[in-house]
């Protein structure tokens, strides 16, 4: 059999457009492909190898728990789960944990929970759900919907309802949207998708107050800026602001797929059994590599070196912007980054992707006019200084062309 891009066209259902470039081994932050080329991974698998490519503790931990019990039903507990669990709330507000696979059912429960206990607490009038224009939650209907982009939601039929959004940073706006009927705010405390824009500090507050006051829970989707990404190991703790409930995903299995919703006793009494459950859901293999993952990312040495390495990441894009004259803001925190195109490059933010590929460099976009960002966190300097040696390459091939 002849494994290449040709056959994802023969037998893959064509709601993704991969590139050519099939990667068949990683290490560190390197990357290499079927015709042994080698890449700096500035992606990251969209900010989820937090660990680069392959990282000892990671494969030992799946070597080790691979010999011992890989699936249960949630009939029976298991002791990663456990200890996975234990370590997320010790390490956070929450006093509970819920284990599903992805992001998307992580925020799928969050506010599955956050409708049941308005409806136990308050009453069938308490269920609007605010979230934020340009916002991104997953791909279930219901994520999809609260998402603020309608581009994802649109043309399945009849959306899930009582659903508003609001502009990201405006806080008249949204104490104008929010009322007693709110039973739940979403939204991320840096917007990934939506093109990496940090939120002010006073909005985040005003959020936080108007949502107590009006007794709506707030919910920080942190499945991209979580476990370590932005120099915190979630990003509320560096905003001075605490949610009722996060959501944690991508980074917090380091390339395995697991996601959870932690919150308080008081909010989590309210998924009674039955109420909701996930057949994968606490999976040892998978709770056993993101305990490694977690254990190695949750120490000051690696959270600060992620702000460490943010300042030698803006340093070369800044420089290479001084040349070239690209961007106009280098935005974002810790080692998620976004370069904003200039406006006579508006629209065009893959092209630096595809260049940069070209030139053995894997980037991201976040939007059509921000080329992102998403290490390793543990991406060593020297790694930094090649993958943006290659970057310039890239950038000096589309300023170029645009000539």
């Amino acid at each position: 059999m002849t494994i290449n891009r040709e056959l994802f066209d023969q037998v893959m259902v064509p709601n993704y457009a991969p590139s050519a470039v099939i990667p068949v081994k990683g290490e560190g932050s390197r990357v290499w492909d079927q015709e042994g080329r080698e890449y700096v991974d500035f992606a990251g698998g969209i900010a989820v190898n937090c660990l680069g490519h392959c990282h000892p503790a990671l494969v030992s931990a799946l070597k080790e728990q691979g010999e011992k019990l890989w699936h249960l039903s949630n009939v029976m507990t298991n002791e990663p789960a456990l200890r996975l669990a234990k370590k997320l709330v010790d390490a956070t507000f929450a006093d509970k944990v819920y284990f599903a696979n992805s992001g998307a059912e992580a925020n799928e429960a969050a506010l599955k929970l956050a409708r049941r206990f308005a409806l136990d607490n308050y009453g069938e009038q308490k269920s609007q759900i605010i979230s934020f224009n340009k916002g991104f939650h997953g791909r279930t209907f219901f994520t999809v919907t609260v998402g603020g982009q309608a581009a994802y939601s649109d043309g399945f039929g009849p959306k899930p309802g009582d659903i508003v959004h609001s502009d990201y940073n405006d806080l008249a706006a949204f104490e104008a949207l929010i009322s007693d009927k709110t039973c739940a705010v979403m939204m991320e405390p840096l917007q990934g998708e939506g093109g990496i824009v940090s939120p002010d500090a006073d909005f985040v507050k005003g959020v936080r107050d108007l949502c107590t006051k009006h007794n709506a829970l707030l919910i920080f989707d942190e499945v991209q800026t979580g476990v370590g990404r932005t120099g915190e190991l979630y990003a509320y703790q560096g905003l001075g602001v605490t949610p009722d409930i996060l959501t944690t995903a991508k980074a917090l299995g380091g390339g395995f797929p697991i996601g959870a919703m932690i919150t308080t006793n008081e909010i989590a009494q309210h998924l009674k059994v039955g109420t909701h459950g996930s057949t994968y859901g606490g999976n040892p293999l998978a709770c056993a590599v993101a305990e490694a993952a977690f254990d190695t990312v949750n120490t000051p040495e690696v959270l600060a070196g992620v702000k460490a390495k943010e300042a030698l990441f803006r340093e070369l894009l800044t420089a290479i912007n001084d040349k070239y004259k690209v961007f106009s803001e280098i935005r974002g925190k810790g080692l998620l980054l976004g370069g904003v195109v200039a406006p006579q490059y508006k629209g065009r933010a893959k092209d630096f992707l595809v260049a940069g590929i070209k030139e053995g460099v894997m980037s991201l976009v976040a939007g059509a006019d921000v080329v992102r960002f998403t290490p390793s966190l543990v991406i060593p300097e020297a790694d930094i200084r090649e993958g943006m040696a290659r970057f310039e390459k890239a950038v000096a091939s589309v300023v170029a062309n645009n000539a």
